[in-house]
């Protein structure tokens, strides 16, 4: 299983690899996770739109999963 993610990536990509991140990503104010952008931009771009800071929102990823079972 893949264990970091990075903003390049979609939200998509990183629910793939693990559901328990919808948690961070409903925190940084993005709820519409099943939407088609979810799977068509990345986590940068779904950041700008949102007012989000990536840089945050991919560490907290990362944290969650570098302890996630």
């Amino acid at each position: 299983m893949q264990n970091s993610v990075d903003k390049t990536m979609s939200i998509g990509e990183v629910l793939n690899i693990h559901r328990g991140t919808a948690r961070i990503f409903m925190e940084f104010g993005m709820h519409c996770l099943g939407c088609p952008h979810s799977i068509g931009e990345s986590i940068e771009m779904a950041c700008a739109v949102h007012g989000a800071n990536a840089d945050e929102l991919v560490h907290q990823l990362n944290e969650f999963l570098a302890t996630a079972e």
